[in-house]
């Protein structure tokens, strides 16, 4: 068989060329430390490569976003600490106005000392969240939650509460609207309230009628026999005679449906601190009632934190003296303590909350780093390169290639004009 100097020349190189190219593709993996080059290399290892490497990707987002959602919790939680610190100061300044010895004076100095708790409080309500936002104001959160009014303050928000997506299946709250920490106060004792004469001056009412009657918050004896009604408790005194004393009465009456309880019922007589039960429920009245005084029961309700405070405000800078003023104050102190309790148990229990989702969100990083471990493990079966492999096909290539090189050159070099003398 005849074999033409280009045709040695032509197979010569192209074999080399193919060996060279071997040569530097194992190189190329021993340099990069992958067995993949191309999805070519091997196109279902290169596709699920892909979906993990994806994956891994939303992982670290993940990562991203809970760590954000503890930045913002955080600065919750440290809100949330402050206002049930300030809570308890309040009710510790509720304390000393019930001091008895104080004069009108004295609680005025109290009433300047809670005009900057007030300011305070609506400054924890107003907490920005470090992004040009405020923690308390729902999902409208470039707006101030509470304006100050002359009854408190008014909530600007919303009830919405702001989400991150933490993980593949978890959105997780990372604020709480203002009106669920501020304004979910419920007054008395929860169920209902109780309340002296309710009527504003200058209307005749228990202080102008010099009453000293002070009601307590009461309990529920009977949840089922509870209906939900207002009722008036009216006072009549007939003044005491020569040889006769006073004699002090009450009836009960249903306002929702305007009957008397029980109906038709006969007014009872009034003894200072024995109970008062009727319809489910049951709270004394102290002190000494005078002829049409009155107090009232009603169906508890929502109170803003502000409101509160500033009739409280109100309380401390009216006059004091005589019995039927510190019947009024002591109304007063014992409906505001009543209502800053549930207010700091209710901060109590959203940064409960917080708390709870704080410690999922750590539960959700463990977990996190347990994924992208595996991850991780699963893209190196899958593109990571075997070196001791590679290594000895390396030196193999190399080998080869040098052999092909030497070859060549020898057989290049073939030629009968060698032999001619």
């Amino acid at each position: 068989m005849r074999i033409s100097t280009k045709s040695t020349f032509d197979i010569g190189s192209s074999q080399i060329n193919s060996l060279q190219g071997a040569l530097n593709r194992t190189q190329m993996q021993l340099s990069t430390n992958r067995r993949m080059l191309t999805p070519a290399d091997d196109p279902v290892a290169s596709a699920r490569a892909l979906e993990v490497t994806q994956s891994q990707s939303i992982n670290t987002q993940f990562v991203t976003n809970r760590s954000n959602a503890k930045n913002a919790l955080s600065q919750e939680e440290n809100a949330l600490k402050s206002t049930g610190d300030l809570v308890q100061d309040v009710n510790e300044l509720i304390v000393k106005a019930g001091n008895p010895t104080l004069t009108d004076k004295d609680r005025l100095s109290l009433a300047t000392e809670l005009e900057g708790r007030i300011t305070d409080m609506l400054g924890l309500a107003n907490t920005a969240d470090g992004a040009g936002g405020y923690l308390f104001s729902g999902y409208k959160s470039t707006t101030m939650p509470f304006t100050p009014t002359a009854a408190g303050a008014t909530y600007q928000g919303d009830q919405g509460q702001r989400t991150l997506q933490v993980g593949s299946a978890r959105s997780l709250p990372t604020s709480d609207a203002g009106s669920t920490v501020f304004e979910n106060n419920m007054t008395g004792n929860g169920t209902f309230v109780t309340a002296a004469d309710p009527t504003p001056p200058p209307a005749p009412n228990n202080f102008t009628r010099g009453g000293s009657g002070i009601i307590s918050a009461g309990t529920v004896t009977n949840a089922v026999a509870l209906t939900g009604h207002k009722y008036s408790i009216d006072f009549t005194v007939v003044p005491a005679t020569p040889g006769v004393p006073a004699v002090s009465t009450y009836l009960v009456t249903d306002t929702t449906l305007g009957v008397t309880v029980p109906s038709p019922a006969a007014p009872a007589p009034y003894l200072a601190g024995k109970s008062i039960s009727f319809d489910g429920l049951q709270f004394d009245i102290k002190g000494v009632p005078a002829d049409q005084d009155k107090f009232t029961v009603a169906p508890s309700a929502k109170e803003s934190v502000f409101k509160t405070m500033t009739d409280l405000l109100g309380a401390l800078r009216q006059s004091a003296s005589g019995e039927a003023g510190q019947a009024r104050l002591t109304n007063s102190l014992n409906a505001a303590h009543t209502i800053l309790d549930t207010a700091y148990d209710n901060v109590l229990s959203v940064r409960s909350e917080v708390g709870s989702r704080m410690k999922e969100l750590d539960y959700l990083d463990s977990a996190g780093d347990d994924l992208d471990i595996q991850y991780a493990t699963t893209l190196s079966d899958l593109q990571d390169l075997n070196v001791v492999k590679a290594i000895s096909l390396f030196t193999q290539q190399q080998t080869t290639l040098q052999a092909a090189q030497q070859s060549f050159t020898k057989v290049s070099n073939l030629s009968l004009f060698n032999y001619i003398n």
